[in-house]
């Protein structure tokens, strides 16, 4: 894979080790796979370069009923036995093509160990069996079931927050404007380097379009999969189109400095900013696109974990 010498000078030294390691790793690049063979081979990597998993006292697999009553598998971490837990909603990565509650285990164990909160993992449906806009609807299918039976689970449904990385970080933005549409109060918007553009024609997409990691030729393998060409203008995939973002949740971003999605993330934070949301915003120098399941290798990753845990720590307690 051809980045160029610029960009991999800007990247951090361990950052630049293990893009080298990748390299070299004899696996076919995934934009050459069958979906199935992908997220085959997405599942089979998972956790190889996460930090190590913690325990949590309670860990529950649940159903969540989407509107066409399909169960859609669910996974509630409890970083205490005690009743009454705040709640963050998330929802995985994987370009609306792979990933899933097992890919994002530890991350979301880390996240409630840290912050204190409950977090729900959802196995949203994913491409291509399910196109746009059926992870969408998913999505906030479980943020309204959340809020209305998260009391039932022990619960505490006035303080629930939304979040994901990359699409899912997509589907978190675009929940958080459902919520405010349906008048469901939200703590928090966690956004992980999340998708927000319809074309991907930002300069960090042409910047990074060679990579590393993320490239153009498996943006558009992912978004292939995912959604039509007419649909791309609609916000729900791209939501920086949304007609307005006034009233959404507080926003928390971390994104990545050498990342194909790093300019659309900044460009949604100021769509937020500008219409009055208070917004943090974290940009990670020197790594790449998911980084934050690296952090057996990248220190980043685990600051990455550190500052979104006490982001949703201060969104709970205000």
């Amino acid at each position: 894979m051809n980045h160029g010498p610029e960009i991999h000078a800007r990247l951090t030294p361990a950052m630049r080790q293990l893009i080298e390691r990748m390299a070299r790793a004899p696996y076919p690049p995934m934009h050459t796979l069958s979906a199935q063979a992908a997220k085959q081979a997405y599942a089979q990597a998972a956790g190889v370069l996460d930090v190590p998993k913690p325990a949590l006292p309670r860990v529950r697999d649940l159903r969540v009923p989407a509107r066409d009553g399909h169960p859609l598998p669910a996974r509630l971490y409890e970083p205490t036995a005690e009743g009454g837990l705040p709640v963050l909603l998330y929802l995985h990565g994987g370009g609306f093509t792979i990933g899933s509650v097992e890919s994002h285990d530890t991350l979301c164990r880390v996240l409630a160990l840290h912050s204190g909160a409950a977090v729900l993992s959802l196995d949203y449906r994913l491409a291509p069996e399910h196109r746009f806009p059926t992870a969408v609807h998913d999505a906030w299918d479980a943020l309204r079931w959340l809020a209305g039976e998260g009391g039932a689970l022990g619960l505490d449904t006035a303080r629930i927050a939304v979040g994901g990385d990359s699409a899912g970080g997509t589907l978190a933005a675009v929940s958080a404007l459902h919520a405010r549409d349906e008048g469901l109060a939200l703590a928090l918007q966690l956004l992980i380097y999340p998708g927000t553009t319809a074309h991907q024609d930002t300069p960090s997409h042409a910047a990074f379009a060679h990579g590393p990691v993320l490239d153009k030729v498996l943006i558009d393998w992912f978004f292939g999969h995912y959604i039509d060409a007419a649909d791309r203008g609609d916000w729900r995939f791209a939501p920086l189109l949304a007609d307005d973002v006034d009233g959404a949740a507080p926003a928390w971003f971390g994104l990545a400095e050498c990342d194909p999605l790093v300019d659309e993330g900044v460009l949604y934070a100021d769509k937020l900013r500008a219409a009055g949301v208070p917004v943090d915003l974290e940009i990670y120098r020197g790594v790449v696109h998911g980084f934050i399941a690296m952090g057996r290798a990248i220190p980043e990753a685990r600051q990455l974990h550190l500052d979104a845990a006490a982001a949703l720590r201060r969104a709970f307690e205000a």
